[in-house]
């Protein structure tokens, strides 16, 4: 077919639908293990690292990489493609391991060759995490299957070898790592499909968490019964298997883990949610203080139900003049003589901390801007809060002694004309 004919179908063909980009093959790196017995007779596996190459096309496409262990993708009811979102190659990283099924022999009901199949797991991620896609690749082999299964007895794969393959199983997440504030509603997701009609699928949820491992959902699609909550079943027809969590609390965090079992393979993906309350800062005093000169004064910056423990809380100063300038001011000075209290444990496991110093006002530090500034990692930036000093100087007038002595004085000069207006006044109206 001539380039004009080719470039004249690909218009035409994107005229009538949407034209989709897929990725044509994608350099990967293929975790092989070689599992044999140590000298004291226990059984070690060796893992190593080679160089591999998912590749799409028809059965005897020639390898794009010779030297490459290539995993030759061909088409079934699942395109492994079509869960990448229209991903570039280059933001993908792709990982190959061999599958085992624990020694639990299944018929897969779909034809592919007369012997056993052999079983690879494919996991793709997003370079920058948007989303995670496992495959499960069957590989059918003319072999008959050996009498111990799977990982003890592998097949030796060499290099420059080409598997051909088909999908059997996508399992795929577009939240691999959620952050939540408290009280939030998150919806974790998780989406499957399976290369057949009717399979017998099994969808479960379980939470781990600090070592402990909490089944939260499981439905059998066999016998149609479900236990736990936060999955929609009518979803679950459709392969959405989606858990919502509708009031995020702190023992909410954790590793929550989406499986679907269809015998005899398993396949599973992570899901990390954690998290995180931004701190609520404020000072023990107003936007602007006044001292004398001498005064002194507590003053505190109060960080307060923030999740988790990691935050910090500096105090600086800066002169009026140098935070005016957008260019060539400065930096702020950070207080040396700052106290920190111990991290306070709230009700709803939140925690709070208080910065505090003793200011003594002197003239220089007159209009000289304090700044708390507070960091934590749920804050795209640190949250300050500022006010500025004014020293007055020392009221040179009498004291307050002084001044009373002067009142009672101008007090007892009154009264002492008083009386002597009084007495002339008397003196005036007598006859004699």
């Amino acid at each position: 077919m001539s380039l004009l004919l080719k470039i004249s179908v690909y218009l035409c063909l994107c005229a009538g639908v949407p034209c989709v980009h897929l990725v044509s093959w994608l350099p990967c790196q293929f975790t092989d293990e070689h599992v044999f017995l140590n000298l004291e007779g226990h059984t070690e596996t060796e893992h190593r690292h080679r160089e591999a190459a998912l590749q799409f096309g028809q059965t005897g496409d020639a390898p794009l990489n010779p030297r490459a262990v290539t995993f030759l993708i061909t088409g079934s009811k699942l395109d492994l493609r079509r869960f990448l979102e229209e991903t570039e190659a280059e933001h993908l990283d792709c990982e190959l391991r061999r599958f085992s099924t624990d020694g639990r022999r299944a018929r897969w009901p779909v034809q592919g060759g007369p012997g056993s199949n052999r079983w690879f797991s494919c996991t793709l991620r997003h370079a920058q995490g948007l989303f995670t896609v496992t495959g499960v690749l069957r590989h059918p082999s003319d072999q008959p299957a050996p009498g111990q299964q799977d990982y003890h007895s592998w097949p030796a794969i060499a290099d420059g070898e080409t598997l051909t393959t088909s999908v059997a199983v996508v399992i795929k997440t577009q939240t691999p790592s959620v952050r939540a504030a408290l009280a939030s509603q998150q919806k974790l997701h998780c989406q499957f499909a399976v290369d057949h009609k009717g399979p017998n699928v099994t969808v479960e949820w379980h939470r781990q968490r600090r070592g402990e491992r909490t089944r939260l959902f499981s439905h059998a699609a066999r016998s149609g019964r479900s236990e736990g909550g936060g999955v929609g079943l009518r979803g679950l027809a459709g392969g959405d298997a989606s858990y919502g969590v509708p009031f995020a609390k702190i023992t909410s965090e954790g590793t929550y883990v989406c499986s679907v079992t269809v015998p005899p393979l398993f396949v599973s993906l992570d899901i990390s949610l954690h998290i995180e309350e931004p701190p609520r800062v404020s000072l023990n005093i107003g936007p602007a203080l006044s001292l004398q000169e001498g005064g002194e004064r507590k003053v505190s910056c109060d960080a307060e139900g923030y999740y988790p423990l990691d935050v910090e809380m500096v105090w600086s100063v800066q002169d009026p003049a140098a935070a005016d300038r957008r260019v060539g001011a400065p930096l702020p000075q950070v207080l040396q003589n700052v106290l920190l209290t111990s991290h306070r444990r709230n009700r709803d496991d939140t925690y709070s901390l208080t910065a505090f110093f003793l200011l003594r006002a002197s003239p220089r530090d007159s209009g000289r801007r304090f700044t708390c500034s507070v960091s934590h990692r749920s804050l795209r930036a640190p949250v300050r809060k500022s006010f500025v000093l004014t020293v007055e100087e020392p009221w040179a007038g009498p004291r307050p002694l002084g001044l009373a002595a002067i009142v009672l004085l101008l007090a007892l000069l009154l009264l002492l004309r008083h009386l002597h207006s009084a007495r002339k006044h008397m003196q005036k109206k007598k006859p004699y």
